[in-house]
């Protein structure tokens, strides 16, 4: 960065500053990851400089011939990855990817179902601070109260009530696996379209190792970092394109004709709630979805799940309570509640001792969203720099001492001991191929 260095030292510093931070510090932010020098050269290629309002074949602007190249690449690796018919890799985020499909299928004061965002949701879900929950009628659900995990048969209780024209079926802080084949027959019953958002466990779901939603949803949208290990964007897609029973119509030359709802999402996108899309973005999810595709990415989900498992237990074993009794996936949602410390506290203690997690609501929780009783901890970054189970045994142990000192005049210093292992942890697996040079 010889040239950004001397135009903008300030900038420069900053971003140095943050390869040291990733560089020697252990990422466990569950919605984290690093992603590949490829991935990042493409983020910072030409692309950008690109204007492509519209899609391939179908622009506005003249000059898009390279563009349309890297945006059919990323569409025909997405569906072969994910086994779909359709699919849309404009979306600037998951959010943006989740507002597109509630514009195209819903109008403002619909009635929507999604899991309530303090029992592991998401903002889109409905949470009232959100688009999701201002201009449409949420209706949260959460997991039961014994168990910390979903249960179907209130699901569809609740749907049976409500009559939601969409229900939303996917979290950010839920350590276990949805059966979407379940919340279909629910949505079927109540006359409902069913939306997965698979934001955290894409990478898991293309890799064979959780639930497919493909074959049940009416829509799937996820983002194409976290456990994808790509960009930050987002993506919508269907297992099979159908026509729209919104009654959409679109006039042509023999006629009028009802508008598939592949195209109805297209639009709503762009020009719907989006204009030119990131062009080097799109190029960089192409080299993801490439990567994804080979044999050792399926190594590396494999990898992840055994590493959280493996803390998951670890954790158990030390007299923290796992939400939900353990994982299946990636993460883990732990309630410090008996330990007597608060996520706020937590959080602020693990970063100095060079540990990354961040503070997360719990179920049925006591305290605000700026305090909150939890942590979220997840193992996709870690994997990603080659840690293994004895790594993750290792890792539980100095959350534990720091936590464990969080109420005592030893806390600062065991975070100064913590952060030189973590450091030494970190040194002896360099990120090489992913991530930040140091």
């Amino acid at each position: 960065m010889e040239v950004l260095q001397k135009q903008d030292n300030e900038i420069f510093d900053a971003i140095s500053g943050e390869v040291r931070r990733q560089t020697e510090t252990l990422e466990l932010i569950a919605s984290e990851n690093f992603a590949s020098r490829a991935v990042m050269e493409a983020c910072g290629s030409v692309m950008t400089n690109k204007y492509a309002e519209g899609y391939p074949g179908k622009r506005y602007y003249g000059g898009c011939e390279y563009v349309d190249v890297a945006e059919n690449l990323a569409r025909e690796r997405a569906k072969k990855l994910f086994g779909c018919e359709y699919v849309n890799v404009q979306p600037h985020s998951g959010s943006s990817a989740n507002m597109g499909v509630l514009f195209a299928v819903l109008k403002p004061g619909d009635k929507i179902m999604g899991l309530d965002l303090s029992h592991g949701g998401h903002l889109t879900h409905g949470s009232k601070v959100n688009f999701s929950g201002q201009f449409f009628e949420a209706h949260t659900y959460g997991v039961d109260r014994a168990t910390g995990c979903i249960d179907m048969n209130k699901i569809e209780e609740m749907a049976l009530q409500v009559r939601p024209k969409l229900i939303i079926c996917g979290a950010s802080a839920y350590s276990q696996g949805f059966d979407f084949k379940a919340f279909r027959s629910v949505a079927d019953k109540v006359g409902a379209f069913l939306m997965a958002d698979i934001a955290h466990p894409a990478g898991l779901i293309a890799s064979g190792l959780l639930n497919d939603p493909i074959p049940h949803c009416h829509f799937v949208t996820t983002t194409t970092h976290k456990t994808l290990r790509g960009p930050r964007g987002g993506m919508i897609m269907m297992g099979q394109d159908f026509e729209n029973p919104l009654g959409i119509t679109v006039k042509t030359k023999s006629g009028v004709r009802t508008k598939m709802m592949s195209e109805v999402i297209d639009a709503e996108i762009m020009p719907g709630i989006q204009g030119g899309p990131l062009m080097h973005i799109i190029a960089a999810k192409g080299v993801a979805f490439g990567e994804a595709l080979r044999p050792e990415f399926h190594d590396y989900a494999v990898q992840v799940r055994k590493n959280a498992a493996v803390m998951a237990d670890k954790f158990i074993g030390l007299d923290y309570h796992i939400v939900s009794g353990g994982t299946k996936n990636h993460l883990m949602l732990i309630d410090l509640r008996n330990k007597d410390v608060t996520g706020k506290v937590a959080e602020n203690l693990l970063h100095k001792a060079g540990i990354t997690v961040n503070k997360n609501m719990v179920p049925f929780d006591d305290k605000s969203p700026f305090v909150t009783s939890g942590i979220r901890i997840g193992t996709p970054a870690m994997t990603t720099r080659g840690m293994n189970e004895s790594h993750a045994e290792t890792i539980v142990g100095l959350i534990d001492r720091v936590i464990s000192a969080a109420n005592s005049d030893r806390a600062e210093k065991v975070c100064v001991q913590v952060r030189e292992d973590v450091k030494a942890m970190c040194g002896a697996l360099p990120l090489n191929d992913f991530g930040p040079t140091p």
